[in-house]
């Protein structure tokens, strides 16, 4: 399926044999949305404000550390947030699972686990985001504000506040949506939600609607074996000349280019997103470091040895999007209270 994604991502590739199952998943996608725009289909709402963080393209964009960011903004704001996710990858026989920063990963999904650790909040995870919504307020009482790592496209769960994130290099491809290209949306899709997030410094021009430029700073390089951080200030990169590069996530080509953008030269070792992890995938034939992304840090906490770093990196936006988020939060706070006071 490479190829596929490559394709897809290569403006000038049109992939017209596939355009008869895109017009079909398209009227699939339009008449799902449409049943509970109009009502047809129930919709939850909850609550309590619920932030949704996703996008319209498949394969990573960047929005996991939106979302760590997100939470940490809305701790300092006095929130007591919340996270809820499908918990993709994980498999348990009961759902929802709440998981904290020594979960399973191979049951609760990686990144909820990632989540649990950076964020210190409760996660809750079910493949129904209703059912995870739920299960959250109902064993944390005190949540006050829910933000849902994905699930733009699951809408029987209500929601307030939508953000989408797209990577600023490889933008929204070939245009076209599934099979024929990348987008699980139409692009239209983009003129409905609250914040458009781009992932890069660059503004997207195929996409002309106001945009929210983030960067993903390294800032730390955390030693596997014992958890230590080091800030980036401090590290002896002369250490790191030549490093193994470990990477499954959506875009690993984009952690190996900031790796290299620190001075390392990477040999790259690429991994399908949300991939297990084994010993045998993270050690190799030499004594050179091992960098790999946060993500498949956790996975491989019971292998690691010495030489096994990851590095963690952090979602920075203008100051002109965190008042433009606060307001917004505060309106929809406002609001729900003014209805609970109403309805009680």
């Amino acid at each position: 399926m490479n190829w596929l994604v490559n394709a897809w991502y290569q403006p000038d590739r049109h992939l017209y044999w596939l355009a008869p199952l895109r017009l079909l998943y398209q009227q699939v996608v339009k008449h799902k949305r449409q049943r509970f725009l109009c009502g047809t289909v129930a919709v939850w709402q909850p609550p309590v404000p619920i932030i949704v963080v996703g996008n319209i393209t498949v394969g990573g964009t960047g929005k996991t550390p939106l979302v760590v960011a997100i939470v940490e903004q809305l701790k300092e704001w006095g929130y007591t947030p919340g996270i809820i996710s499908r918990g993709y990858g994980g498999k348990v026989d009961h759902y929802p699972l709440f998981v904290n920063s020594d979960s399973n990963p191979m049951l609760a999904g990686d990144e909820p686990v990632m989540l649990a650790q950076l964020t210190e909040v409760p996660v809750m995870v079910a493949p129904q985001r209703v059912e995870a919504a739920k299960g959250l307020l109902t064993q944390f009482p005190e949540t006050d504000i829910i933000v849902a790592d994905d699930g733009l496209q699951h809408y029987s769960l209500g929601r307030d506040i939508e953000l989408v994130v797209i990577d600023g290099d490889r933008g929204l491809g070939n245009g076209y949506c599934l099979p024929q290209g990348p987008l699980r949306e139409s692009p239209k899709r983009l003129e409905t939600v609250d914040f458009v997030v781009v992932n890069g410094s660059k503004p997207l021009l195929s996409v002309p609607l106001a945009q929210q430029s983030m960067t993903l700073l390294p800032e730390y390089l955390v030693q596997l074996q014992n958890g230590k951080k080091y800030p980036l200030a401090e590290v002896n990169m002369s250490d790191f000349k030549l490093v193994h590069g470990v990477a499954g996530i959506g875009n690993p080509a984009r952690f190996f280019t900031t790796c290299e953008s620190l001075g390392m030269r990477v040999i790259p070792h690429s991994k399908a997103d949300h991939a297990p992890l084994a010993a045998k995938d993270i050690h190799f034939d030499d004594d050179l470091p091992v960098i790999m992304t946060t993500k498949d840090a956790v996975k491989c906490r019971p292998f690691v040895s010495a030489n096994h770093w990851s590095l963690m990196v952090t979602a920075k936006l203008p100051d002109t999007f965190w008042q433009q988020l606060k307001v917004k939060v505060e309106q929809v706070r406002s609001k729900k209270v003014n209805h609970k006071e109403y309805v009680g």
